[in-house]
């Protein structure tokens, strides 16, 4: 992985939303981009960056966000995961708020559904 890959902005965005979990077709429509326009911007921050898979992609946007030197061992990065992840979660447990379901019909058209979480 290439830590110093210079992405444009577009890819930027589109990178980000890859490594939060979305789908190219789902980062696509929240980016108001063809599908093919973001197919072709993954393939190019596959180059850039020397990445083969998204997971590869999530971890080295994560590393590099938040300044993880991609040498560390893999001791020291899964405390680092780790700590992450507890953000993360303490974040998702007290801010039970509502989140939105991208769904494609078979016409290809996009509605958004929108989906109430309760506690419990």
């Amino acid at each position: 992985m290439n830590p110093q890959a210079h992405l444009s902005p577009r890819e930027i965005q589109l990178a980000e939303r890859l490594a939060w979990g979305a789908s190219v077709k789902e980062a696509a429509y929240a980016l108001s981009m063809t599908y093919k326009t973001a197919v072709n911007h993954v393939q190019n921050i596959y180059q850039k960056t020397g990445c083969n898979k998204i997971n590869q992609l999530s971890a080295w946007w994560f590393c590099t966000r938040f300044n993880i030197s991609l040498d560390l061992s893999p001791m020291a990065r899964s405390a680092i995961a780790s700590v992450l992840l507890c953000i993360f979660l303490s974040n998702e447990i007290l801010c039970a708020k509502d989140f939105c379901r991208y769904r494609a019909r078979m016409t290809r058209r996009y509605r958004v559904e929108c989906v109430r979480l309760r506690r419990i």
